[in-house]
C-alpha cells in the first residue's frame, strides 16, 4: 500500500522553481518519509521499483541533480565516492561514516564548530560554509551494521 503525498510537496516543488511532475513527486516524498536520511540515486531507484512506481534510473539522478540545484536536497560524497543525497533542513551538521558498513551518523558539536571558525579566523579566513566528514569503524567488532 502506498503512503498519500504530503500535501505541502507541489508547493515546495513550486516554491524552488519546479512543476509538480509524478516523477519529482515522488522522489520527494521518498526522501521526506524514508527513515533513511541519505540514499544515493540507485537506493531511490530500487526503492522506487519496488514499490511499483515506474520512474527510471535516467530520470532519478535528472530529478536528484535539479533538487540540489533548486536547494532541496544536499550531496554528499563519502565513502568511495558514490554520491549520497539528503533534504536540506537548512540546518548545519556534520556525518561520522563507518569504514565497515558505511552507516552515517549526524552530529553537530558547537565546540568544534567553534575551533573550526577559529583555525579560520587565525589563518586570515571567514568560513562561508563547510563539511566535516569524520571516517571510523563501529565500535562493535564484527561492526554490527553490515
Amino acid at each position: 500500500m502506498r503512503a498519500m503525498m504530503n500535501t505541502r510537496e507541489p508547493d515546495e516543488l513550486k516554491n524552488a522553481g519546479l512543476k509538480a511532475t509524478l516523477p519529482r513527486l515522488k522522489v520527494l516524498s521518498l526522501f521526506e518519509k524514508s527513515k533513511e536520511r541519505h540514499m544515493s540515486a540507485e537506493d531511490v531507484y530500487k526503492i522506487l521499483l519496488s514499490t511499483g512506481d515506474d520512474v527510471g534510473l535516467a530520470t532519478v539522478y535528472r530529478v536528484l541533480t535539479q533538487f540540489e540545484q533548486a536547494g532541496l536536497l544536499v550531496r554528499h560524497h563519502f565513502e568511495g565516492g558514490k554520491a549520497v543525497f539528503e533534504l536540506n533542513h537548512g540546518e548545519h551538521h556534520d556525518h561520522i561514516v563507518c569504514m565497515q558498513c558505511g552507516r552515517v551518523e549526524e552530529f553537530c558539536d558547537e565546540n568544534i564548530e567553534a575551533l573550526q571558525h577559529k583555525a579560520a579566523e587565525e589563518r586570515g579566513f571567514k568560513i562561508n560554509e563547510h563539511s566535516l566528514y569524520i571516517y571510523a569503524d563501529c565500535t562493535k567488532n564484527p561492526c554490527p551494521h553490515q
